[in-house]
Order: C-alpha cells, then structure tokens, then sequence
C-alpha cells in the first residue's frame, strides 16, 4: 500500500447569494474550492480539501513542491506516522496558514482511503452506529443591508433551516434577521473579530435582547485567549471561537481554560480529520460544545459531516447557504429540508465529476 500520486486542483465555483458578493482584497469574492486527490499504486483515489478562499495559490505551492515529494512513495494506512513527519520536516515553515492548509486536505484524503479500504463509510468507521442524517444551518455571506440580510434568512427558513448564522456586526442587520426568521429558529452572528473585548461587550448589551445562540469571534486579535474569556464571562450572550486557533495547542488551551461557549474547529485548516477527532476527545465531559467551521462545498464539508455524524451528541453542521449550480460533487454536498445525509458509501462516498473539475479549474 504506497501511495503514487498527491494533486491539487484550485477551482472557482459559480454562486449567487441574493445579492452582491462581497469585495475581497481589491476583488469580488469568489467561491474558491482546492481538491486534493491522492491516488494509491492499486488505484484507490481519496478525496481532500485545503481551505481555499483567496489563499490557494500558496497552499498549491506547499503541496506540490513540499507534501507531495515527502508523501509519494509512503505507506497510506500509516496516516499518524505521515501526518507527524511531515509536520515535523515542515515545521519552520509555519505551525498555520498555507502549509498546515495543505497538511488538513491530505489528512482528509488519507481517511477516506483508510474507509474504502475497510468498505465503510467515513461516519461508519469512526462509530459502530453514526447518524444517518445531521442538522445544518444556514450561513449567510455579510451584506452590509437590512432588507437583504431579512430577505435571504428568511429564504433560508423556508428551505427547512432551523437555525441561521449571519456575518454581521450592524445591530440594525442582525436585527431584521431576528424579526424576519421570528422567535423560534437559531440565530447566530460571526463578527469576524472586529472589536476589543471592551467594544464587544458593549455590542453583546445592545443584541443580548436579540436572544443570539452565539456570537462568534467578537476579539481582535482572535489568539486573545483572555480578552474572549472577559466577553465570555460579562458579555450575556454564550461566545464562539476556534478556526483561526494556532493549531491543535491553541484549541487546546480554549478547552482547557474554557475560553469559549462553542469551540469550532475547521477540518481544512487545523490538520484534517485527525486533529479534529483529536480535538472532539478534549472536549469530551467538559460545558464546552463543539461547533465545527464548516462553510466550504467540497470533500472537507462532507468528512466535517461524517465527524459529526459519528459523535453521540447532536451537533449543527455549517452550510454556505448560497445558490450552486455547478459542483464537481454534485448533490452529495446538498442538504434536504435543512439536514445534511450521511452518505453509506465507502469513505465520503465521493464520485467527483472531472469534466467539470477541468471545467472550472484556475490556475
């Protein structure tokens, strides 16, 4: 069992959000997705995904000219053992960002081998008896705009969604979402970290009515480990934070520390499915629940679902909520009346359609 091949393909997926997209860094925002195919000397192929967004371009550099050369030729069932050193060789490189990006999507395609070798689904073989189907909810892209941050979490209601996350930080905004969705869905806000726990506690006071399941990242900087346990503790409203932790120590020490409400952890960001299934035991029998950062529409949504769906307790998977119609993955990343179904099929259960892979690569 060797493995022969590792590839990265950056796509740009057609979307349409209700409304205008975002500006990124001078550019609209486009839905980047980089799939990391991972072929074995037998022909298995496993599918992973490194956090895209506007980072690509350097994550495909790590892995083609640094993970591939260090993974070919190595055995794939030996993932704990990769994983390590190459983490190790690369370290100096960086502990996050682009090269612990590129780590995240061969994890992920490593653990779907190790599934279709044992003919299980990914949920199956990390449970002797995984849901069969998991809640989602609805996260918006930030609109900046009352009537279109009303209209669209509405619009997500009505396609089954029982709980919504904005990406806003106008209490105007996530006010007309509270009355547009009414009392009894789930409204969360990511704010993106753009406060100092002083200002954030005051916002928590003007939304705290807005009966808020969370509020996500509301510090600056987000390592703030302190200034998020301030929020936490006279903010009023239970705090969330996790996907831009330093790797596994930092989500660690938000644990441990019980910095945080909700812990979100990201699949394509913090290592792949190993680290997650690291972090998902240390949060077991503690007051903190975990809620991974999931808004991607490739292989690192789905094994994000598959984790989920293997754990006892219930738990919300993210879904961009955005109009799609052309993925290479075609309806295995869609929900049904806002719950997400756990393929049965062997590892993510993955048939990625490469015309349109070639169709939509970037390069």
């Amino acid at each position: 069992m060797t493995i022969r091949s590792v590839e990265a393909f950056p796509l740009s997926l057609p979307f349409d959000i209700g409304g205008p997209k975002p500006i990124f860094a001078g550019k609209t925002r486009e839905m980047e997705m980089l799939l990391i195919r991972v072929e074995t000397e037998d022909g298995l192929v496993g599918w992973g995904e490194s956090f895209g967004f506007s980072i690509w371009p350097a994550t495909v550099q790590v892995i083609e000219r640094l993970v591939s050369p260090l993974a070919v030729g190595r055995d794939e069932s030996k993932i704990d053992e990769l994983i390590l050193e190459i983490s190790r060789k690369l370290h100096p490189l960086g502990r996050a960002g682009a090269v612990i990006f590129a780590i995240s999507g061969l994890d992920i395609a490593l653990w779907d081998i190790q599934a279709q070798r044992q003919h299980l689904s990914l949920a199956n073989y990390l449970s002797k008896d995984p849901k069969k189907t998991i809640p989602a909810y609805a996260s918006l892209i930030r609109y900046n705009n009352p009537d279109l941050v009303a209209k669209n979490a509405a619009a997500a209601v009505s396609k089954g969604f029982k709980a919504i996350k904005l990406h806003e930080t106008g209490v105007a905004e996530i006010k007309a979402a509270r009355e547009a969705i009414g009392p009894d869905i789930h409204l969360m806000v990511d704010t993106n970290c753009p406060w100092t726990p002083e200002q954030a506690i005051q916002m928590c006071q003007q939304l705290e009515p807005l009966n808020l399941l969370w509020i996500e990242e509301p510090v600056w900087p987000p390592e703030d480990h302190i200034g998020l346990a301030t929020v936490k503790r006279e903010g009023n409203i239970p705090t969330a934070a996790g996907e831009n932790a330093l790797g596994y120590t930092d989500l660690k020490s938000l644990i441990t520390h019980q910095v945080v409400d909700y812990l979100q952890p990201s699949v394509t960001k913090i290592g792949g499915v190993s680290e997650m299934l690291k972090i998902m035991g240390l949060s077991k029998n503690t007051t903190i629940q975990i809620a991974p950062h999931s808004p991607y529409m490739g292989p690192g949504l789905i094994a994000t679902a598959h984790l989920i769906a293997a754990q006892a307790e219930d738990i919300f998977l993210e879904y961009t909520f955005c109009q799609m119609d052309l993925n290479p993955l075609g309806k295995s990343v869609l929900t049904e009346d806002g719950c997400f179904p756990i393929s049965n099929e062997p590892g993510l259960g993955l048939a990625v359609d490469m015309n349109i892979v070639q169709q939509l690569l970037v390069s």
